[in-house]
């Protein structure tokens, strides 16, 4: 496909037929439900991609992306797209207190005497990355605290670009605002381009974080089955209820009895099929 032009239109328009198409897709694939009221927000995000590709109609696009040289070149970039990523630094910050003053002396405390394991956390939809590099800075200044603690954070998502981002660890110094003082002068470094304004994570915080891209719908998630303490925020609202519990009852698996499960201030498990109480806002734990 050729680069586009500037003849090419801003307002390619998506049909109902069109958006069906697209959106039985995306749910099949990425188990993101699109009702009619994403119509235009879908179409104006894969406009970019048309333009981009010098494809002129979503038909032609629709075409190209299910060929099978779509699937291997496009289909990322088409997720890139459609994938909403807004997060922030200590977002949600009862989580994090939650996490330091229940959570980690309880499963620290249960543990097997002597035992040298790491302490496991994920970060299940970490976007560009402010939701682990909390974590991590949060868990840093707990082991600072308690002799002998190790830990280590995966953090996953499903958008390539994000995740970029994410590896970077290159934030304008706006984004950094909800961080507390003590912790910009520690894990961040200010660029010598005055003219920036950015701040890149300290060396010590990004090695302690593996990243990895990763789709819900894939089945096999390929990660360690023993998370202590699995973030997933604002990731279940994407989802129809089939989906939820179904990705529910899977993070649960990679969860250690006992362990914890934290989600977005707008989502509520009431399922009794899953094994998950509730014991703080937003936080549940699984059966032991």
């Amino acid at each position: 496909m050729s680069v586009s032009s500037p003849e090419i239109s801003s307002l390619i328009t998506m049909s109902e037929e069109e958006f069906c198409r697209f959106g039985e897709f995306i749910h099949t694939k990425c188990g993101i439900k699109l009702p009619s009221s994403k119509k235009t927000m879908l179409e104006a995000r894969l406009q970019k991609r048309l333009r981009c590709l010098g494809i002129k109609s979503f038909h032609d696009y629709g075409n190209y992306v299910f060929s099978q040289t779509g699937m291997k070149d496009e289909l990322v970039h088409m997720i890139d797209a459609v994938t909403t990523n807004k997060t922030d630094f200590f977002r949600e910050p009862y989580c994090f207190d939650f996490l330091v003053q229940v959570a980690l002396p309880e499963l620290v405390v249960n543990r097997k005497p002597g035992t040298q394991e790491k302490f496991m956390v994920w970060s299940a939809g970490c976007s560009s990355g402010e939701e682990p590099y909390t974590l991590a800075m949060v868990l840093s200044e707990f082991a600072g605290r308690s002799p002998g603690f190790h830990f280590s954070i995966l953090a996953t998502d499903i958008s390539t670009k994000a995740l970029k981002t994410a590896i970077r660890a290159v934030y304008e110094e706006e984004k950094v605002e909800p961080v507390p003082q003590p912790f910009k002068r520690k894990y961040l470094m200010v660029s010598k381009d005055k003219g920036e304004r950015t701040v890149r994570i300290v060396p010590e915080l990004r090695m302690l974080i593996k990243f990895q891209r990763l789709n819900f719908m894939d089945g096999n998630f390929g990660i360690p089955a023993s998370m202590d303490v699995i973030f997933c925020r604002n990731v279940l609202i994407y989802f129809d209820k089939k989906t939820q519990e179904e990705l529910l009852n899977h993070l649960c698996r990679h969860l250690v009895p006992g362990g914890y499960l934290a989600i977005g201030h707008s989502e509520l498990i009431t399922d009794a099929d899953i094994p998950l109480k509730r014991v703080a806002q937003s936080v549940y734990q699984k059966a032991r």
